[in-house]
């Protein structure tokens, strides 16, 4: 192979390298995304929404003497 395939070669496996790349920052980026509070909508939102009606649901029981 000459030096012009080598180099035609190498940049091509670096191009496909790069947007795989750029392509798993943006998914990464997109995912730790929903993990942050939104005011509403967002993943960590209902989790944190779950966990307040189960306390309540615990303070319920608590109260009436059930475990």
């Amino acid at each position: 192979m000459s030096i012009a395939d080598w180099a035609t070669t190498i940049s091509g496996f670096l191009a496909v390298t790069a947007a795989i790349g750029i392509s798993f920052r943006w998914v990464i980026k997109h995912y730790l995304n929903e993990l942050k509070p939104n005011s509403g909508s967002s993943l960590r939102d209902s989790v944190n929404r779950l966990e307040q009606k189960v306390d309540n649901l615990y303070n319920i029981l608590i109260e009436r003497g059930i475990k």
